[in-house]
């Protein structure tokens, strides 16, 4: 059987950790590696992606827009830092947007979304696309992350056998209100400015919930119903494998939502809660799978002409 040839440049990173060690189960796949002294040499990177079926690039965004300016344009090439996200010489690499599986598929270059964004995006942009919602209403973003949304830094700081207090109840973050994931959620929603956008990290591994609350006002006269914006989201995702729309206040027996129910899977799920007055729109997935290395596998699925959800979890 033909393999794939598959690079992975950054594969000690936590992403390109996970890629490599998901893509090393697949039996249609051969993982190129580097000796270690070769890692960080030009050249020989080069050489291995003119060499590859496809390359992920899993490194610091000025690494990345480095060896970029060197790298064959007609190489395959996945990028999951935040360089290339906005730059219209590349595809973003959410396929369940409208038409952007198509453009995936015929793409050379492709972004790999940010963890934030992806929640976001797939909340708001149909209902812009479906002029559910004003462009330029004011929106507010709360998103909450485990930790291995911050590296393999990060990380450590959480194992350590005597870490800092802190460290033990959620962390409010991106406090300038200049997260680097904004620029992709105003771009890829279509809305005229960018949300308010409050993040936190707290003590857990992996996943993550995004939600956005609004009031009925913000919606267009035909939309102004929990159920009708359901209803919205369920036929825009429809046949879409790996986002799923749950019917409209469909509460856990808990009656709250925790952000790691979908840790160690690749999919993204919808809810929406509320009343006749404010609408909460929620989307919870792993920051590790769809929020990273489920996706970037779902690109390069794409390129290559595999099943779109091989080596998927979902």
């Amino acid at each position: 059987m033909a393999k794939f040839h598959i690079f992975v440049d950054g594969a000690i990173g936590t992403t390109g950790l996970r890629i490599f060690e998901r893509l090393s189960r697949e039996t249609d796949i051969e993982l190129m590696q580097l000796p270690e002294k070769q890692r960080k040499d030009l050249n020989t990177r080069l050489h291995t992606i003119g060499q590859a079926d496809l390359t992920f690039l899993c490194l610091p965004d000025e690494a990345a827009k480095e060896i970029i300016n060197y790298a064959p344009t007609d190489a395959k090439i996945c990028d999951t830092s935040t360089a290339h996200r906005i730059d219209p010489n590349w595809v973003y690499g959410l396929a369940e947007l409208s038409k952007q599986t198509d453009r995936i598929r015929a793409a050379n270059r492709v972004a790999i979304p940010g963890c934030h964004a992806t929640g976001f995006i797939s909340l708001i942009r149909p209902l812009v696309e479906m002029e559910a919602i004003l462009t330029d209403f004011p929106l507010t973003c709360h998103s909450i992350t485990g930790f291995s949304g911050g590296g393999k830094a990060m990380i450590a700081d959480y194992n350590l056998p005597n870490r800092l207090p802190e460290l033990n109840a959620p962390r409010l973050y991106g406090l300038s209100l200049q997260h680097k994931h904004l620029p992709e959620m105003t771009t890829f929603t279509g809305i005229t400015q960018p949300p308010l956008f409050t993040p936190v990290v707290a003590d857990f591994y992996s996943g993550i919930l995004v939600s956005i609350p609004l009031p009925m006002t913000a919606f267009s006269a035909a939309y102004q119903s929990g159920e009708k914006l359901t209803m919205l989201l369920q036929d825009y995702y429809r046949n879409r494998p790996l986002i799923t729309v749950k019917p409209f206040a469909a509460l856990p027996e808990s009656g709250m939502l925790a952000a790691n129910t979908l840790t160690g899977k690749d999919n993204l799920e919808i809810a929406l809660f509320g009343n006749n007055q404010h609408i909460l729109l929620t989307a919870r997935f792993d920051n590790l799978g769809k929020g990273a290395s489920g996706a970037a596998i779902q690109c390069m699925n794409l390129m290559l002409g595999r099943e779109e959800t091989a080596g998927l979890s979902f």
